[in-house]
């Protein structure tokens, strides 16, 4: 079952994560750049991540050695998610 996405979001840095993707809603980012986006540690961005893709928030797009992350949810749903945003 998947987190909560409540939860997920009181987190300040899937907060953080999850407005990149608000603010640029088609693009596809790595843990390093979303890592530097963010200016917060690497492996607490991947496991951030990890998190939100487990929440159907993000999709993963695993590729050799690397993996990128995307906006796994529609119009409607990314409105609902920035007022929730805006909550915090």
């Amino acid at each position: 079952m998947p987190p909560n996405r409540k939860l997920i979001l009181k987190s300040k840095i899937h907060r953080k994560i999850m407005l990149f993707f608000v603010e640029n809603e088609r693009s596809i980012d790595t843990p390093r750049g979303l890592s530097a986006w963010t200016n917060e540690d690497i492996k607490k961005v991947t496991e951030a991540l990890e998190g939100l893709t487990a929440a159907g928030l993000l999709k993963a797009h695993r590729i050799s050695s690397t993996v990128g992350y995307s906006c796994a949810l529609n119009k409607k749903e990314l409105k609902i998610l920035i007022a929730e945003l805006k909550s915090y």
